[in-house]
């Protein structure tokens, strides 16, 4: 039994806090986890850059309004679905991700939460559990599941490299240059393709 694991932003859908950067003129928000590799020290930085500038909840949501998936993916992810078991893992918050699942018509996600104060203020954030993309495909395979997974970041590379088959989509060269044995896709067609044959 096979079920596909993917990864959310640069993936499907552009990065939000890139483009949240872009909305704000706050270029330190561009940094994302194609850059940083230890997820929990970038969202601390984030944290304080919205805490220095007076940015919450709502005006990044504002700017999630405006962000479609990209060209292809709602289609990649319905053909997908057609085949086969499709969770995606991410590390956003559902606080942003509701949105864009609308978009995506409603695929299945595993993400995380913000904790938000009254005045919207975002003062923390909750992990669903440790290494959470790795963790997941683990607990998956112990209860039956072949896994096959697909992202762009360092925080993809654990589920990716602990599955039956793993591929990189749309990565950045250096990720591509440390992991030659990856595959790597830039196109929905071809990941689509890998992804059936590995099925």
């Amino acid at each position: 039994m096979n079920i596909v694991c993917l990864d959310l932003e640069g993936v499907l859908v552009p990065e939000i806090w890139i483009a949240f950067s872009e909305a704000s003129g706050i270029p330190e928000l561009r940094r994302t986890t194609r850059d940083e590799p230890d997820y929990n020290k970038l969202m601390n930085f984030r944290l304080k850059i919205l805490k220095e500038h007076g940015l919450g909840l709502r005006e990044i949501q504002d700017t999630i309004g405006k962000i479609d998936p990209m060209p292809g993916a709602r289609e990649f992810l319905d053909d997908l679905r057609a085949e086969t078991q499709v969770l995606i893992l991410s590390d956003t918050f559902t606080q942003f991700a509701t949105p864009l699942m609308r978009k995506l018509n409603w695929p299945t996600l595993f993400c995380n939460e913000l904790e938000v104060a009254e005045n919207g203020e975002v003062t923390g954030f909750r992990m669903r559990c440790e290494k959470s993309k790795l963790t997941t495909v683990k607990a998956l395979q112990s209860v039956g599941f072949d896994t096959i997974a697909a992202g762009d970041s360092f925080n993809d590379l654990g589920m990716i490299q602990a599955s039956k088959a793993g591929f990189l989509f749309r990565s950045t060269e250096q990720i591509r240059k440390e992991h030659p044995e990856l595959p790597a896709f830039e196109e929905y067609g071809d990941l689509l393709e890998a992804i059936r044959k590995a099925l």
